[in-house]
């Protein structure tokens, strides 16, 4: 599924199209319709920036079964497990 932002809405919001996805990254987010991992890849940044991104904005971090799975797994492919 896509979802089409008209550029009026980012003119008058004065945001750029990556800003208007880590919006709606946040607010998924801290409503926990999204884990950490999922709003970070929504938001189109690193799971760590997205974790600083919400640190600015004192949101608390849920880190739930899923991001403990989803780290897992970054670690194997690294080769670092």
């Amino acid at each position: 599924m896509s979802v089409v932002v008209p550029d009026e809405i980012l003119t008058v919001t004065r945001m750029t199209e990556a800003e208007m996805r880590q919006e709606i990254a946040v607010m998924l987010f801290q409503r926990e319709k999204l884990t950490l991992a999922q709003a970070s890849r929504f938001a189109g940044i690193h799971r760590v920036a997205f974790q600083h991104l919400l640190a600015s904005r004192s949101i608390p971090i849920h880190y739930g079964v899923e991001d403990f799975e989803q780290d897992i797994q970054n670690l194997r492919d690294m080769g670092r497990l």
